[in-house]
């Protein structure tokens, strides 16, 4: 809860020291990144109230990325040899500039080796077609927090249907669930970032015919 409440409070360096504390005492990374999400949370609720300016919710994110930063290597030392690795397309879909999820999907997905191509936000259906023609990858993401997204996801896999583009196809957000889903036209979907880097891990290994 301390480093929740740091957060929210916008409190870096007491957030800092308290996830260098809990990295030195062997603590598992993905509990600080879990606690990190919800502190990022309060932090845009905070916003949507009205109790902090852009500045605050700029804060919140660059003391995000600094914890993102003390946590990775701790991630990829914790990762297993051999470990089946792919290439992913990411990106918050246009109309939509949310991208925390999207970001701890690009950062764990990063720790794990997959190659990642990440799109940046409000990503247009074109602009995602052209970068898969480029990019090839083994599956595609597409990020979206607003209900506006769920067009612009759907547009965009009716897009790369068209054009003969047959990789899995996930949709991520908080909201999202399998009625979007099925009307998006997506293969899957996730709402945390760790179901969406355990299916993407159980999509490339079928791809790759791993056991």
């Amino acid at each position: 809860m301390a480093l929740i409440s740091a957060i929210a409070d916008l409190e870096e360096e007491k957030a800092l020291q308290l996830v260098r504390r809990r990295l030195a005492a062997g603590e598992d990374p993905m509990a600080i990144i879990e606690d990190c999400q919800e502190g990022m949370r309060l932090v845009g609720l905070n916003y949507e109230r009205q109790n902090y300016f852009l500045a605050g919710l700029i804060m919140g994110g660059e003391i995000f990325r600094q914890i993102m930063e003390l946590v990775k290597p701790k991630i990829e030392s914790n990762l297993c040899p051999g470990q089946v690795t792919g290439r992913i397309l990411l990106g918050t879909v246009q109309g939509d500039i949310h991208d925390l999820g999207k970001n701890i999907v690009n950062m764990l997905l990063s720790c794990r080796k997959f190659t990642v191509c990440d799109l940046g936000v409000d990503v247009s259906p074109r602009v995602f077609l052209h970068a898969v023609e480029e990019v090839h990858p083994d599956i595609v993401g597409l990020s979206g927090l607003m209900t506006i997204s769920y067009d612009y996801m759907r547009e965009t896999v009716a897009l790369l249907r068209e054009h003969g583009h047959r990789m899995p196809v996930i949709i991520g957000g908080s909201l999202v669930n399998e009625n979007i889903c099925r009307y998006v036209g997506a293969d899957y979907w996730a709402t945390d970032a760790m179901r969406g880097i355990e299916l993407c891990e159980r999509l490339v290994a079928q791809s790759q015919n791993v056991p």
